[in-house]
């Protein structure tokens, strides 16, 4: 591909290495920055650090087939802390210093949403997030307050909260008691739950909000067994939430568990104690699995030293390779010419293109065409509204001697079904 230093350098966001005589660039010679904003310290340190390396392993992917523009794609990652303010600064960095075209990020909504509200949306950059699943992006989408230019690849906890509670009751939790963390993510999840739950015949019988990264959680555990519950709905991340979880069970509580997506962690059941987990269940943002799929499960721990099972795994590694060809498929090379790119590579007349070097080098091909792709991701097919949001199935798991198992699916339509039933 023929090009400039200042076309290479202000338009695309690459540093170029060196330039061949002739003025041609090729994937050695140039690079194509991509801004990640990761929750790689914090409660939520453990999504995050899975959701660096996915995107790392997808850029890969994408490199080995050739690159992108006659580029390779490279991150420039940054650490969130797992806290909204330390991830807005680090945003600024990457947009008004680095000038990245788009932002994969961040991991939770309490990241998330200060990043689309104080940076991306103002400056029109696209952002991708992985694993933020609050109504609220949803919303700000709605308002107008997001210029189009926010994705996402999980489902909104407006569908999840719903799949909860079903399961909940399928489960045998007639009286349950809830402890959530106290922001965006878990406010959400609480409501959409209580929506459902009690309009399906369970009682609450008591919500208790957490503050974040307390040394001691006993006081929310034994105000939230008032009622005498049968279970415990926690809603955390997988420090914090076994800190509850501990709390809870020393304090008397039955050992009956309600998890949200996020507590399907090794660290969680580790740091609890599997004994204590033989009757927790949860739900979290299915699959429909593809040979992407079959892909990243074979590869991805071997390449990042993670299982594949950690939540933010699969759809983070989507949300790298959507980014990466939607860059290659971009009429140029700005964040908004990106932005519109994402819809082109998930076209529903495209080739069906999955994960991997090999697949990778075909889209890029039919890219080169002018042809339409349709990349199926390791989380299944994936089509954008124009929200940014995804639909897709609910996974339903729980937790046997140590390890988690699917036992179910539940629909969209089937949620859609309880939502309409019980108005909404």
């Amino acid at each position: 591909m023929r090009t400039t230093f200042l076309h290479l350098t202000t338009a695309l966001g690459c540093t170029l290495a060196a330039l061949a005589v002739s003025g041609t660039a090729n994937a050695a010679d140039c690079s194509v920055k991509v801004g990640l904003v990761m929750e790689l310290t914090g409660p939520a340190g453990e999504y995050g650090q899975a959701g660096a390396k996915s995107v790392e392993m997808a850029f890969r992917d994408i490199n080995d087939a050739g690159g992108v523009r006659g580029c390779k794609l490279v991150t420039d990652t940054r650490d969130s802390q797992s806290q909204g303010n330390v991830a807005v600064d680090a945003a600024n960095q990457l947009v008004q210093v680095g000038k990245v075209p788009v932002i994969i990020g961040g991991i939770i909504s309490s990241v998330t949403i200060p990043i689309l509200t104080s940076v991306t949306a103002p400056a029109k950059v696209v952002q991708v997030s992985p694993a933020s699943s609050s109504p609220t992006l949803t919303e700000l989408g709605r308002q107008g307050k997001t210029n189009g230019i926010f994705f996402r690849t999980i489902t909104s906890d407006a569908l999840q909260g719903t799949a909860a509670a079903k399961y909940a009751l399928d489960q045998g939790f007639k009286k349950i008691a809830i402890i959530h963390v106290n922001n965006d993510f878990g406010v959400n999840m609480v409501t959409e739950f209580k929506k459902a739950y009690e309009a399906l015949g369970g009682k609450i019988v008591g919500t208790v909000p957490y503050n974040e990264n307390q040394s001691s959680y006993q006081s929310e555990a034994t105000k939230a067994m008032d009622g005498d519950p049968d279970g415990l709905y926690l809603v955390s991340t997988p420090v914090d939430g076994a800190t509850i979880a501990r709390a809870w069970i020393s304090g008397g509580g039955p050992a009956k568990f309600l998890l949200n997506d996020g507590m399907n962690s090794p660290d969680f059941v580790k740091s609890v104690g599997a004994k204590y987990l033989n009757e927790a269940y949860g739900t979290s943002s299915g699959t429909s699995p593809t040979a992407s799929t079959e892909y990243f499960n074979a590869n991805y721990e071997k390449f990042s030293g993670i299982a594949p099972s950690n939540p933010a795994a699969d759809r983070s590694y989507d949300a790298g390779a959507i980014v990466g060809l939607a860059i290659a498929a971009a009429k140029d090379t700005s964040s908004l010419a990106i932005r519109d790119a994402i819809y082109k590579i998930e076209d529903p007349n495209g080739t069906v293109i999955h994960a991997g070097k090999e697949e990778f080098a075909k889209a890029l091909d039919l890219i080169k065409q002018g042809k339409p792709i349709r990349y199926e991701g390791v989380i299944g097919p994936v089509a954008f509204d124009k929200f940014g949001d995804i639909t897709g199935p609910f996974r339903l798991w729980k937790i046997d001697n140590g390890e988690v198992k699917t036992t179910g699916e539940i629909s969209v339509d089937d949620v859609n079904a309880i939502k309409a039933k019980i108005g909404g």
